[in-house]
């Protein structure tokens, strides 16, 4: 299968890995969440194929998590996740689904462990240097 990624070009971390997983040989089927949400069936199994939860799944930075007051531990999965619905952008990014499973990929370097032939090293837009086999260099 081809890579997917669940991406937003205004953040940098969903920059970086889509560039990762280009610069590795692939050519991934890129999907701007905000533009085109996944559906409640696909998101609820995105959240499953990547072993998490749907609160650890939520953005709260440049979102409406505080005002729509989703840090209530008492809101059930579907309430967090009917709210990630109405405001995509509650969805954290990048989510990349490869051959060898999902994850959401923050930090970056994480797609690497998704991919068959990972790129050995790679620059991020910050200039950190990130190694395949774990390493980071500044």
């Amino acid at each position: 299968m081809k890579p997917l990624i669940y991406h937003n070009p205004a953040c940098g971390t969903s920059r970086n890995t889509l560039a990762m997983i280009e610069a590795s040989g692939e050519t991934p089927d890129v999907i701007e969440y905000l533009n085109t949400p996944p559906t409640r069936e696909r998101l609820v199994e995105l959240i499953a194929m990547m072993g998490i939860t749907p609160r650890e799944l939520l953005r709260r930075k440049g979102t409406p998590f505080e005002e729509l007051g989703l840090d209530d531990p008492a809101l059930s999965d579907d309430r967090l996740i009917d709210a990630m619905m109405a405001h995509p952008i509650l969805i954290n990014r990048p989510i990349v689904v490869t051959d060898k499973g999902a994850r959401l990929c923050r930090p970056s370097e994480l797609v690497l462990a998704l991919l068959a032939n990972p790129v050995a090293t790679f620059t991020k837009e910050d200039g950190e240097v990130v190694r395949a086999d774990g390493a980071v260099h500044e």
